[in-house]
């Protein structure tokens, strides 16, 4: 992604850093620790030179015994201080990152639908998991740790220019060498970085996409052709990684190498100036510990570095979901416990990209209780329409009214708990029959999911399953027949008591032998309630007391089913005839 070669992002990292604020107890322990372990890190090898100089070689036994001690001592303050360090970062990083999780997905769930119309499913998938873990090691292994990292460089180099200026001299000679190599090792792994990024969202849209889609894929025999796709994208995710630890493997064993070039420096000056006794024999002990303890940060800090580039990186698509503004307005102040279910459309514009126009002057009422029928050929906007009602997308022209308020004056929640929808794919969750009715709301008992299910006429296959209420539903409900799935969706729009009911095409998949029982159940549902039937047979719309004829986005005509039919050349009358008349000869 373009996106991702910009440099460092400030304003990202302030936002990201800010994200610590309900944590800012641990971030300030976490910092103060990291200034701290500097100065307690090189204490170790200062002591060992004063044991030497002071101790061994003046054969101060009483005072090594003690100088060991103290050694011990600062060892375990050391190592102390070393995991409140790291738990601290770590738990800072997962804190916050629990956050963003919530936020993220609080905020999906909010988004218009128009969002995921456009957004491959593997691609939000990528945002709310793998990129929020990449912002995790933002803070467990980069911010803070980079801090400490740098202190410690800046401690080391003073101690030993306090000790040594010349041996330190003679040590830093390397440190241009080892310089240019972690420069080009920081811009090899940071672009690998990327290329790694971008693949697994890739490979996650694609998994989503295939397995979601895995009938299809094996109805039209497609599987070599998708399993060729899938090893090109794998193939690709594998050079990128493989191109980091290409990196890694050069650049580590490349730091060991100058490593050692220094210590050999060291060991060829430091023995002449012991010789010439221009140092002691405890600095020429301690320097070795000396570059260990200031090659091992200069090494980290380059993967260190990129760790905090890619979470930036990641950071920054993550607040791109965060920020975006498709968001169903919910200014709405009235708020109904219940309502009498009028629904009205007055002159109402729509489209879905704001070019192509979907609905076109739709203007009609529906009063309370009555049952409207939406007919009409594919495309030509019935579903569009109950999208609208449930407000998933709103109106770019003319006004909706529910019980004479527009449906913007309501709380989106509470106009969403006067409808309720039964789809022609019915969704279910991985879980029970009982979860899938109730959707796990509190409020829902057991006896009133059994009251409704008798009441629509489905209890009576819910009690065959085994474990009756608590069998447990695959995901997408793939071991119940579509029947069966069909009943769950009605049970559940019932359960909730809806004021409004939305049918779209409820009944087109099921069999014959069940179509009596949902025919039950629609007669069931709908008596007493607003409601909206899309369906293409006659047998689902005969209770229909308004019908309402759409193509191409315009009302043809609405009415009774009685006046449409006395229509010459109508729209209804002719599908009625030319449609239901020969399906009612099926059927008999």
């Amino acid at each position: 992604m373009a996106d991702d070669k910009k440099g460092f992002r400030f304003g990202t990292f302030v936002r990201l850093i800010a994200q610590a604020a309900p944590y800012r107890v641990v971030f300030f322990l976490a910092g103060v620790l990291a200034v701290l372990l500097a100065p307690v890190g090189i204490l170790r090898p200062y002591l060992i030179n004063h044991m030497v100089d002071n101790q061994i070689i003046e054969g101060d036994y009483d005072g090594l015994i003690f100088m060991t001690g103290l050694l011990f001592v600062i060892l375990f303050v050391e190592a102390f201080m070393r995991y409140g360090f790291i738990y601290s970062t770590n738990f800072l990083g997962q804190s916050i990152i629990r956050d963003l999780r919530k936020s993220v997905f609080n905020h999906l769930v909010r988004l218009k639908l128009s969002y995921f119309d456009r957004t491959p499913i593997g691609q939000s998938t990528t945002r709310t998991i793998n990129d929020i873990e990449t912002i995790n090691q933002t803070f467990s292994q980069g911010v803070i740790t980079i801090v400490a990292d740098v202190l410690s460089i800046f401690a080391v180099l003073g101690i030993m220019f306090y000790t040594s200026w010349q041996l330190t001299l003679v040590v830093l000679t390397t440190l241009p060498v080892l310089w240019i190599g972690t420069y080009y090792f920081k811009e090899g792994v940071k672009v690998s970085y990327q290329r790694v990024r971008n693949q697994i969202s890739k490979m996650n849209s694609f998994l989503q996409e295939r397995i979601s889609g895995m009938r299809v894929v094996q109805v039209f025999n497609a599987e070599e052709q998708e399993a060729q796709k899938f090893r090109q994208i794998n193939r690709d995710y594998t050079e990128a990684n493989l191109k980091s630890i290409f990196y890694y493997a050069l650049f580590f064993p490349f730091v060991e190498i100058v490593s050692a070039a220094a210590l050999g420096l060291l060991v060829w000056y430091g023995a002449k100036s012991v010789l010439s006794e221009d140092i002691t024999l405890g600095v020429l002990i301690a320097f070795p510990i000396y570059i260990n303890m200031l090659f091992r940060p200069m090494r980290m800090l380059a993967d260190r570095f990129n760790t905090l580039q890619m979470g930036l990186v990641a950071a920054h698509r993550v607040f791109n979901v965060l920020d975006n503004t498709e968001l169903i307005s919910d200014s709405g102040q009235i708020e109904k416990k219940q309502i009498e279910g009028k629904i009205q459309f007055d002159h109402v514009f729509f489209s879905y990209d704001d070019e192509t126009v979907i609905l076109k002057d739709i203007d009609f009422t529906l009063e309370p209780g009555e049952t409207l029928a939406i007919v009409g050929s594919t495309g030509s906007g019935k579903t569009t329409i109950i999208n609208l009602i449930n407000r998933f997308y709103d109106i770019q022209k003319g006004r909706i009214y529910i019980d004479d308020d527009p449906i913007q004056k309501y709380k989106l929640d509470n106009l969403r708990r006067h409808l309720a929808i039964v789809l022609q794919d019915v969704f279910l969750f991985s879980g029970t029959l009982f979860d899938n009715i109730s959707l796990k709301d509190p409020d829902i008992s057991r006896e009133e999911v059994i009251e409704a299910s008798k009441l629509i006429g489905a209890h009576d296959f819910f009690d065959e399953l085994p474990e009756k209420y608590d069998f447990w539903i695959s995901e997408r409900g793939n071991n119940l027949s579509m029947g069966q799935r069909q009943l769950i969706s009605f049970v559940r729009a019932l359960i909730f008591r809806p004021h409004i009911l939305i049918l779209d095409e409820a009944t087109s998949s099921i069999d014959t032998e069940t179509e009596a029982i949902i025919q039950h159940a629609i007669e069931t549902l709908i008596e007493k309630r607003t409601s909206i039937i899309i369906a293409h047979r006659l047998s689902t719309i005969k209770h229909a007391d308004k019908i309402l004829v759409l193509h191409q986005g315009e009302i043809k005509e609405f009415g009774s089913p009685e006046e449409l039919l006395e229509i010459e050349n109508g729209w209804y009358k002719n599908l009625y005839e030319n449609q239901f008349l020969s399906e009612a000869k099926l059927s008999a």
